[in-house]
């Protein structure tokens, strides 16, 4: 799973040749979440609502370059970093 961003604990990443929709993972202490990136809602899973809400934040800042990582993921290609939220 590589990780793609991290910020103020959450830690996000994109799985290798993954199902769609196209999704990128979450995780903040021991809970996980899913999120569809066009949409942004919540696929499966569940997080602390503060921590899902600069999830959320951070990914609409983030689409278009987490659908570029997606690809990238989707081809066995690995994605590249995106930059935390500030």
């Amino acid at each position: 799973m590589p990780e793609i961003s991290r910020f103020y604990g959450i830690i996000i990443a994109i799985f290798y040749n993954e199902h769609n929709p196209p999704h990128f993972h979450a995780r903040y202490g021991g809970e996980k979440v899913a999120v569809d990136i066009r949409t942004l809602q919540v696929l499966e899973g569940r997080i602390a609502p503060r921590a899902l809400g600069l999830v959320i934040e951070w990914a609409s800042q983030h689409q278009d370059e987490l659908m570029e990582d997606w690809e990238l993921a989707r081809n066995e290609q690995p994605p590249k970093a995106i930059a935390p939220l500030k």
